[in-house]
């Protein structure tokens, strides 16, 4: 009998055994890893990486963090969860011909993208968008390049916030966005929430460059409020605007302080609707093709009177003085 019952007792014991094991197996760890050499079926450990952002994702746990081992061509990847994408010191890269580079859609979900290379490919097979945002708590994209996508509207954007409701955070870093968009739609940066949705984009010490708006924010579909800080960057080459800034719908807040607006074909700064109020200060507006400073459709305009706006086909002038 006791020989039975410590036999019994092994057993038990070794499927304990079996079944943490199994389980470990498939845990999400909290830091995972990518290579140019990897596999998607390795456990994107560092010493056995995965090939894409989609396979490593899958295998980090929410709140983890995904590093590139060595420079590569990681993919498009859906995020869902709380994640960090970080490839700040080798050049992690997507190429998103006819797809979104990376799309952010999750509740309540922070995001950081930092040290990534997003390229829309050809004319012939464009991207859509780099960076899609549909929902989420926050987003950071840091010290990143998006270039080239120039599919039709209501694509061609470097990064387009859409969400429909809440109001995110949205912060661009020293950032390069540059050829997004063709004809008259696409921008570098585009907020444009619908429903209820609003947005706070903070963008700083970044270049938008060759797009058709450098950064436009609009309240056309919503009820929701848009607030944009921009310093320290510059809009230029726009085949359309530097800044624009709609308020049809909700409440559209553009704060501007050290900023260039320069060599764009259309206006440098434009606030239109009566719900857009655009604030400037420290900043440089010349060489545009349009109207250096303009507001139109009962759009607001201050100036805090410090601003060196020359040059531009029609220099324009501020709708009030902004108070300090």
């Amino acid at each position: 009998m006791n020989r039975e019952k410590s036999a019994l007792q092994i057993a038990l014991m070794i499927s304990v055994l079996l079944l943490l094991a199994s389980g470990s197996a498939f845990a999400q760890a909290t830091r995972t890893w990518v290579s140019g050499v990897g596999d998607d079926v390795n456990p994107c450990s560092r010493t056995a990486p995965c090939k894409t952002w989609a396979g490593a994702i899958s295998k980090t746990a929410a709140g983890g963090m995904i590093n590139c081992l060595d420079p590569g061509g990681f993919g498009t990847v859906t995020i869902t969860k709380s994640i960090t994408i970080s490839c700040k010191h080798v050049e992690g890269s997507a190429l998103s011909s006819s797809t979104n580079g990376i799309i952010v859609n999750g509740a309540g979900i922070d995001v950081v993208l930092r040290g990534l290379d997003i390229d829309g490919g050809s004319t012939t097979s464009a991207g859509l968008n780099g960076i899609r945002f549909l929902q989420g708590a926050s987003l950071i994209v840091e010290d990143t390049v998006i270039r080239d996508f120039s599919a039709v509207a209501p694509n061609g954007v470097g990064i387009v916030v859409s969400n429909t409701s809440l109001v995110p955070d949205i912060h661009i870093i020293n950032s390069n966005i540059s050829g997004n968009g063709t004809g008259a739609s696409g921008a570098g940066v585009q907020i444009i929430p619908t429903g209820t949705g609003g947005a706070k984009l903070t963008i700083t010490n970044s270049n938008l460059s060759n797009n058709v708006i450098g950064i436009r924010a609009s309240t056309g579909g919503t009820t929701g409020l848009i607030y944009v800080t921009a310093t320290d960057t510059t809009a230029t080459g726009s085949s359309s605007h530097g800044f624009f800034s709609e308020g049809t719908g909700g409440p559209v807040r553009m704060m501007l302080g050290q900023v260039a607006s320069v060599n764009n074909l259309g206006d440098g700064v434009r606030s239109v609707g009566g719900n857009s109020v655009v604030r400037i200060g420290s900043s440089v507006v010349t060489g545009n093709n349009g109207t250096g400073l303009i507001a139109a459709s009962s759009g607001q305009l201050q100036s805090y009177g410090n601003n060196q706006v020359n040059s531009n086909t029609a220099d324009g002038t501020a709708t009030a003085v902004a108070l300090k």
